[in-house]
Protein backbone atom coordinates (compact mmCIF):
# COMPACT_ATOMS: atom_id res chain seq x y z
CA UNK A 1 0.00 0.00 0.00
CA UNK A 2 2.95 1.99 0.64
CA UNK A 3 4.19 1.81 -2.74
CA UNK A 4 0.83 2.41 -4.14
CA UNK A 5 0.91 5.64 -2.02
CA UNK A 6 3.96 7.00 -3.45
CA UNK A 7 2.92 6.89 -6.88
CA UNK A 8 -0.35 8.54 -6.31
CA UNK A 9 1.78 10.88 -4.81
CA UNK A 10 3.99 11.46 -7.98
CA UNK A 11 0.86 11.54 -10.03
CA UNK A 12 -0.01 14.46 -7.52
CA UNK A 13 3.45 16.08 -8.42
CA UNK A 14 3.38 15.30 -12.07
CA UNK A 15 -0.26 17.27 -12.41
CA UNK A 16 1.71 20.67 -10.60
CA UNK A 17 4.57 20.55 -12.96
CA UNK A 18 3.16 19.66 -16.24
CA UNK A 19 -0.42 21.29 -16.16
CA UNK A 20 1.17 23.74 -18.55
CA UNK A 21 1.56 21.39 -21.27
CA UNK A 22 -2.08 20.56 -21.47
CA UNK A 23 -3.06 23.31 -24.27
CA UNK A 24 -5.99 21.11 -25.23
CA UNK A 25 -7.36 22.79 -22.13
CA UNK A 26 -7.27 26.32 -22.66
CA UNK A 27 -9.96 28.51 -24.17
CA UNK A 28 -13.73 29.90 -23.92
CA UNK A 29 -15.95 28.29 -22.86
CA UNK A 30 -14.38 26.23 -20.07
CA UNK A 31 -13.39 22.90 -21.32
CA UNK A 32 -16.12 20.42 -20.33
CA UNK A 33 -13.08 18.05 -18.91
CA UNK A 34 -12.33 20.54 -15.56
CA UNK A 35 -16.29 21.17 -15.08
CA UNK A 36 -16.45 17.14 -14.82
CA UNK A 37 -13.23 17.09 -12.57
CA UNK A 38 -14.68 19.77 -10.38
CA UNK A 39 -18.17 18.03 -10.03
CA UNK A 40 -15.74 14.66 -8.87
CA UNK A 41 -14.16 16.78 -6.27
CA UNK A 42 -17.13 18.18 -5.02
CA UNK A 43 -19.29 14.51 -5.23
CA UNK A 44 -16.50 13.02 -3.24
CA UNK A 45 -16.36 15.52 0.08
CA UNK A 46 -19.82 15.42 0.55
CA UNK A 47 -20.71 11.89 -0.35
CA UNK A 48 -17.71 10.36 1.49
CA UNK A 49 -15.58 12.90 3.41
CA UNK A 50 -18.59 14.52 5.07
CA UNK A 51 -20.33 11.49 5.63
CA UNK A 52 -17.22 9.77 7.05
CA UNK A 53 -16.98 12.46 9.58
CA UNK A 54 -19.96 12.34 10.54
CA UNK A 55 -19.82 8.69 11.31
CA UNK A 56 -16.76 8.97 13.74
CA UNK A 57 -18.67 11.78 15.91
CA UNK A 58 -18.36 9.15 18.91
CA UNK A 59 -14.48 9.73 18.44
CA UNK A 60 -14.94 13.84 18.93
CA UNK A 61 -17.10 13.20 21.42
CA UNK A 62 -14.52 11.14 23.50
CA UNK A 63 -12.15 12.98 22.62
CA UNK A 64 -13.33 16.57 23.36
CA UNK A 65 -15.75 15.08 26.55
CA UNK A 66 -18.58 17.16 24.46
CA UNK A 67 -22.27 15.39 23.69
CA UNK A 68 -22.21 13.71 20.41
CA UNK A 69 -24.47 17.08 18.92
CA UNK A 70 -21.84 18.92 20.03
CA UNK A 71 -19.23 16.89 18.31
CA UNK A 72 -20.76 17.06 15.30
CA UNK A 73 -21.34 20.23 15.48
CA UNK A 74 -17.41 20.78 16.04
CA UNK A 75 -16.36 18.93 12.86
CA UNK A 76 -18.59 20.97 10.54
CA UNK A 77 -17.37 24.25 12.04
CA UNK A 78 -13.84 22.65 11.21
CA UNK A 79 -15.16 22.17 7.65
CA UNK A 80 -16.58 25.60 7.53
CA UNK A 81 -13.43 27.24 8.79
CA UNK A 82 -11.39 25.57 6.06
CA UNK A 83 -13.67 27.07 3.61
CA UNK A 84 -13.70 30.74 5.20
CA UNK A 85 -9.27 30.24 5.61
CA UNK A 86 -8.96 29.94 1.79
CA UNK A 87 -11.49 31.96 1.11
CA UNK A 88 -9.99 34.93 3.14
CA UNK A 89 -6.47 34.37 1.66
CA UNK A 90 -8.15 34.52 -2.04
CA UNK A 91 -9.62 38.11 -1.06
CA UNK A 92 -6.42 39.12 0.40
CA UNK A 93 -4.62 37.99 -3.28
CA UNK A 94 -6.90 39.60 -5.13
CA UNK A 95 -6.50 42.93 -2.96
CA UNK A 96 -3.10 42.82 -3.00
CA UNK A 97 -3.02 42.48 -6.80
CA UNK A 98 -5.61 45.32 -7.20
CA UNK A 99 -3.02 47.31 -5.21
CA UNK A 100 0.26 47.02 -6.99
CA UNK A 101 -1.39 47.41 -9.81
CA UNK A 102 -2.87 50.47 -9.42
CA UNK A 103 0.41 51.51 -7.78
CA UNK A 104 3.33 50.06 -10.33
CA UNK A 105 1.05 48.62 -13.27
CA UNK A 106 1.73 45.55 -12.36
CA UNK A 107 -0.91 42.32 -11.20
CA UNK A 108 1.58 40.92 -9.04
CA UNK A 109 1.50 40.17 -5.47
CA UNK A 110 2.94 42.10 -2.60
CA UNK A 111 5.73 40.94 -0.89
CA UNK A 112 3.71 39.84 2.56
CA UNK A 113 0.66 38.76 0.95
CA UNK A 114 2.78 36.29 -1.46
CA UNK A 115 4.31 34.35 0.83
CA UNK A 116 0.96 34.21 2.92
CA UNK A 117 -0.64 33.03 -0.23
CA UNK A 118 2.64 30.75 -1.18
CA UNK A 119 2.43 29.19 2.88
CA UNK A 120 -1.48 28.36 2.42
CA UNK A 121 -0.51 26.60 -1.00
CA UNK A 122 2.00 24.44 0.81
CA UNK A 123 0.01 23.39 3.95
CA UNK A 124 -3.11 22.64 1.78
CA UNK A 125 -0.94 20.04 -0.31
CA UNK A 126 1.15 19.17 2.56
CA UNK A 127 -2.74 17.90 3.91
CA UNK A 128 -3.93 16.20 0.42
CA UNK A 129 -0.03 13.99 0.36
CA UNK A 130 -0.34 13.48 4.64
CA UNK A 131 -3.87 11.75 4.16
CA UNK A 132 -2.63 9.48 1.17
CA UNK A 133 -1.70 7.52 4.07
CA UNK A 134 -3.66 8.41 6.94
CA UNK A 135 -7.49 8.65 6.54
CA UNK A 136 -10.44 7.34 8.57
CA UNK A 137 -10.95 4.65 6.15
CA UNK A 138 -8.60 2.65 4.87
CA UNK A 139 -7.91 0.14 2.05
CA UNK A 140 -7.22 0.02 -1.69
CA UNK A 141 -11.11 1.56 -2.15
CA UNK A 142 -10.34 4.26 -0.14
CA UNK A 143 -7.38 4.93 -1.77
CA UNK A 144 -8.47 4.93 -5.41
CA UNK A 145 -11.68 7.21 -4.47
CA UNK A 146 -9.49 9.90 -2.59
CA UNK A 147 -6.20 9.61 -5.00
CA UNK A 148 -8.64 10.16 -7.92
CA UNK A 149 -11.03 12.75 -6.51
CA UNK A 150 -7.78 14.46 -5.62
CA UNK A 151 -6.16 14.23 -8.51
CA UNK A 152 -8.95 15.72 -10.96
CA UNK A 153 -9.01 18.72 -7.92
CA UNK A 154 -5.68 19.53 -8.57
CA UNK A 155 -5.59 19.34 -12.30
CA UNK A 156 -8.52 22.28 -11.93
CA UNK A 157 -7.23 24.02 -9.45
CA UNK A 158 -3.81 24.52 -11.22
CA UNK A 159 -4.84 25.10 -14.66
CA UNK A 160 -7.09 28.41 -13.05
CA UNK A 161 -3.91 29.70 -11.09
CA UNK A 162 -1.93 29.21 -14.10
CA UNK A 163 -4.40 31.08 -16.48
CA UNK A 164 -4.21 33.80 -14.32
CA UNK A 165 -0.62 34.41 -13.52
CA UNK A 166 1.05 32.14 -15.82
CA UNK A 167 4.14 33.47 -15.29
CA UNK A 168 4.37 33.32 -10.88
CA UNK A 169 2.67 29.77 -11.65
CA UNK A 170 5.57 28.22 -14.02
CA UNK A 171 8.41 30.30 -11.50
CA UNK A 172 7.35 29.53 -7.69
CA UNK A 173 3.82 28.48 -7.41
CA UNK A 174 4.09 25.15 -8.94
CA UNK A 175 7.63 23.96 -6.83
CA UNK A 176 5.90 25.17 -3.83
CA UNK A 177 2.87 22.91 -4.56
CA UNK A 178 4.97 19.93 -5.63
CA UNK A 179 6.98 20.15 -2.31
CA UNK A 180 3.64 20.46 -0.30
CA UNK A 181 2.77 17.20 -1.87
CA UNK A 182 6.19 15.17 -1.30
CA UNK A 183 6.25 16.99 2.43
CA UNK A 184 2.77 15.52 3.18
CA UNK A 185 3.59 12.11 2.04
CA UNK A 186 6.87 11.56 3.63
CA UNK A 187 5.64 12.94 6.88
CA UNK A 188 2.99 10.31 6.74
CA UNK A 189 4.93 7.88 5.53
CA UNK A 190 7.31 8.00 8.49
CA UNK A 191 4.65 8.79 11.24
CA UNK A 192 2.77 5.84 11.77
CA UNK A 193 0.61 6.69 15.34
CA UNK A 194 -2.17 9.62 14.71
CA UNK A 195 -5.17 10.06 16.79
CA UNK A 196 -8.13 9.81 15.34
CA UNK A 197 -9.24 13.32 16.03
CA UNK A 198 -6.32 14.89 14.29
CA UNK A 199 -7.21 12.96 11.15
CA UNK A 200 -11.05 13.93 11.48
CA UNK A 201 -9.91 17.35 12.11
CA UNK A 202 -7.83 17.65 9.25
CA UNK A 203 -10.05 15.81 6.80
CA UNK A 204 -12.79 18.14 7.53
CA UNK A 205 -10.23 21.14 7.39
CA UNK A 206 -9.59 20.24 4.00
CA UNK A 207 -12.87 19.70 2.62
CA UNK A 208 -13.52 23.02 3.36
CA UNK A 209 -11.07 24.30 1.24
CA UNK A 210 -11.76 21.42 -1.62
CA UNK A 211 -15.21 23.07 -2.08
CA UNK A 212 -14.10 26.71 -1.46
CA UNK A 213 -11.34 25.89 -4.26
CA UNK A 214 -13.77 24.10 -6.80
CA UNK A 215 -16.48 26.53 -6.84
CA UNK A 216 -13.62 29.10 -7.02
CA UNK A 217 -12.64 27.63 -10.61
CA UNK A 218 -16.32 27.35 -11.52
CA UNK A 219 -18.63 30.53 -10.28
CA UNK A 220 -16.36 33.52 -12.47
CA UNK A 221 -18.09 35.18 -15.20
CA UNK A 222 -15.09 34.78 -17.24
CA UNK A 223 -14.39 31.37 -16.95
CA UNK A 224 -17.97 30.84 -18.64
CA UNK A 225 -18.53 27.94 -17.22
CA UNK A 226 -20.56 24.69 -17.78
CA UNK A 227 -23.27 23.36 -15.77
CA UNK A 228 -23.99 20.37 -17.32
CA UNK A 229 -20.33 18.45 -17.24
CA UNK A 230 -20.02 19.73 -13.33
CA UNK A 231 -23.26 18.12 -12.73
CA UNK A 232 -22.56 14.72 -14.63
CA UNK A 233 -19.26 14.42 -12.99
CA UNK A 234 -20.65 14.86 -9.66
CA UNK A 235 -23.62 12.40 -10.59
CA UNK A 236 -21.61 9.68 -12.14
CA UNK A 237 -18.65 9.73 -9.35
CA UNK A 238 -21.92 9.89 -6.43
CA UNK A 239 -23.16 6.88 -8.58
CA UNK A 240 -19.91 4.74 -8.25
CA UNK A 241 -19.55 5.76 -4.79
CA UNK A 242 -22.95 4.53 -3.80
CA UNK A 243 -22.47 1.43 -5.91
CA UNK A 244 -18.56 0.70 -4.74
CA UNK A 245 -19.49 1.97 -1.04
Amino acid sequence: MLILTLLAALAFIAVHLFIGRLRFLEGTPRHALLSVAGGVAVAYIFLHVLPELAAHQKTFARALELSDEAAEAWVYLVSLSGLLVFFGLERAAKTSRGRRLAATGESRLEREVKWLHLGSFFFFNFLIGYLLLHREQTGLWSLAFYASAMLLHLATSDFGQRQEHADDYDAETRWVLAAGIAAGWLVGALDREVPPIVIGFLFAFLAGGVVLNTLKEELPEDRDSRFLPLAAGAALYSALLILIG
